[in-house]
């Protein structure tokens, strides 16, 4: 074999390379389950929305209007969570947030009236916005001190546990498992999971100051412009993820009258696309080049919309929810790296406040939705996101990337 020519062979094995490298870095994997772990319990969660919602007797609206309790949380703790990460550290903040999404995210589902299953969304909002800060700064970290890329790989351990916790709970559903069992088994595990991965966790160097000597805890900061498009497209893409996260199952059962089966695949069906699009963008985004991603994502994403709505069968359904998944799959990890980049703002400044309005489109999104389906219908519930999305695609042409 002539080496050489081997040596100069396109990258065709980029792709595993840039995955062989995060799973076989302990430091990098670790970060990876901690998104994963989070995952899990969401994608276990909303699988159950129908359920609760038929429990409790919601309309949309009632239903949008108690979701909004977890957003309501995220805004209540943002402004602490820069001053946490900063005290505890990267790692102990993830598993402090960790412990408190597997206590909190069992309340909804076991709630009597809706002001519980409110009360329980609140607490998980709070955990939600600091683990989200956290285990991103954490994956960063890890970026920075070992020459690494693995924002995306560990967005894509963030849709493989989506996948695996909707997956699992579509399969208990059709064994006519009570939700409250399934989701305190499920907690149960996630905890076991946290108290392991702690160890390799704490060799994670905290970026207690930046090379600036800018504090970490700065947790937030007035976006310029480039910021600010940036959180714009965020805050679409984010809004695509919410929608698949609590109304696709709802979408599929209730307006296209599929199966609870079926309807459980719907958040299935976006996660293995965004899955397998994060796990190889590390190397796709670099070929591609990150602004063309962005305006193609979108494109793609609300076409998907667009075929789900168009086309209101099981089928047609779930395969627009995969075309969701892959245009929304890139977009996180392309801007939560991008938002650490910008000139004259402090890397973890731009970060916390990019996440920060990010998961308030991630978890405003729903309800939002639902208050819309109450008065016109779901169907322009989901168009409004496909009409969102579509936007982002052409703000996408003009933001800057640094």
């Amino acid at each position: 074999m002539n080496t050489t020519a081997s040596l100069n062979k396109p990258h065709r094995n980029l792709f595993l390379q840039n995955l062989l490298t995060f799973f076989m870095n302990r430091q990098a994997l670790a970060v990876g389950l901690v998104f994963a772990s989070d995952s899990v319990l969401f994608g276990s969660w909303v699988a159950h929305i129908p359920h609760i919602k038929e429990k409790l007797h919601l309309s949309d609206a009632d239903l949008g209007l108690t979701l909004f309790a977890m957003p309501a949380g995220l805004i209540i703790m943002n402004p602490l969570t820069g001053y946490i990460i900063a005290k505890l550290g990267e790692s102990r903040a993830c598993f402090w947030s960790a412990i408190a999404l597997t206590i909190s995210i069992c309340i909804p589902i076991n709630a009597p009236n809706t002001a519980v299953m409110a009360f329980g969304l609140f607490l998980v909002g709070l955990a939600s916005a600091l683990i989200n800060v956290a285990m991103n700064t954490a994956a960063t970290n890890v970026e920075r001190t070992q020459g690494i890329s693995i924002m995306s790989s560990c967005h894509g351990m963030w849709s493989l546990g989506g996948l695996l916790g909707s997956g699992v709970a579509g399969a208990v559903i059709a064994l006519h498992v009570s939700p409250s069992m399934h989701m305190a088994v499920v907690a149960g595990l996630i905890l076991l999971a946290t108290f392991l991965l702690q160890p390799v966790m704490n060799t994670i160097p905290s970026s207690s100051r930046t090379e600036s000597g800018e504090k970490a805890g700065s947790s937030f900061v007035l976006p310029n412009q480039d910021l600010f498009l940036m959180i714009i497209i965020g805050l679409a893409v984010a809004m695509g993820e919410g929608v698949a996260l609590d109304w696709s199952a709802v979408y599929l059962r209730e307006t296209v009258g599929a199966s609870s089966q079926i309807a459980a695949l719907g958040f299935g069906a976006f996660s293995l696309t965004m899955t397998g699009f994060r796990f190889l963008g590390d190397g796709i985004i670099p070929k591609i080049g990150a602004k063309r991603w962005l305006q193609y994502g979108g494109l793609t994403a609300a076409l998907g919309l667009a075929v789900a709505i168009v086309f209101p069968y099981p089928a047609t359904a779930l395969i627009g929810f995969a075309m969701l998944g892959v245009g929304c799959s890139l977009g996180a990890p392309i801007l939560y790296g991008a938002s650490m980049r910008i000139p004259g703002i402090p890397p973890a400044a731009g970060l916390a406040t990019f996440a920060t309005f990010s998961f308030i489109g991630f978890l405003a999104g729903p309800p939002v939705i639902g208050f819309v389906s109450e008065s016109y219908g779901l169907y322009y519930g989901l168009s409004l996101v496909a009409a969102i999305l579509f936007m982002s695609a052409g703000l996408a042409r003009i933001v800057k990337l640094f």
